[in-house]
């Protein structure tokens, strides 16, 4: 039997990053944004439930530049993942795979995640300031 030569899968760098490709690995990566992010709110609530001290320690990180900053990526990640989630629910039922619609979506949730981020974030210091 002769030895084939068979063509190799093209790897990532050959392809052009499509808005698809974008939104899927942002999902997961925003998917495992999340879970390290519950870990910062279970360190909030076991510091809440510990006594003032405990509680000041993480305050304290949560109300610096740094934890806001955590804190500003977490909420977008929660709005991006459920956003696009939302579009995965309409895949699941099987609507929304022409790629023209796929590609609205995509840009949608991109845009919607944006949205709801910076106006959570509005109200949030509108209100508590």
């Amino acid at each position: 039997m002769a030895n084939v030569e068979r063509p190799i899968s093209p790897h990532l760098g050959i392809y052009k990053p499509q808005i698809t490709m974008v939104t899927s690995i942002t999902h997961r990566i925003t998917g495992v944004a999340l879970g390290v992010g519950t870990l910062l709110l279970t360190w909030w609530l076991i510091a809440a439930a510990a006594g003032p001290d405990a509680f000041e320690t993480v305050n304290g990180f949560i109300s610096s530049w740094f934890g806001r900053l955590v804190l500003f990526g977490f909420s977008w990640a929660l709005f991006y993942h459920l956003c696009n989630g939302i579009r995965h629910l309409f895949w699941d039922a099987g609507k929304g795979f022409e790629l023209p619609t796929m590609r609205k979506t995509g840009m949608a949730a991109i845009v919607m995640s944006v949205v709801l981020t910076v106006l959570t974030w509005v109200i949030a210091y509108g209100i508590g300031g």
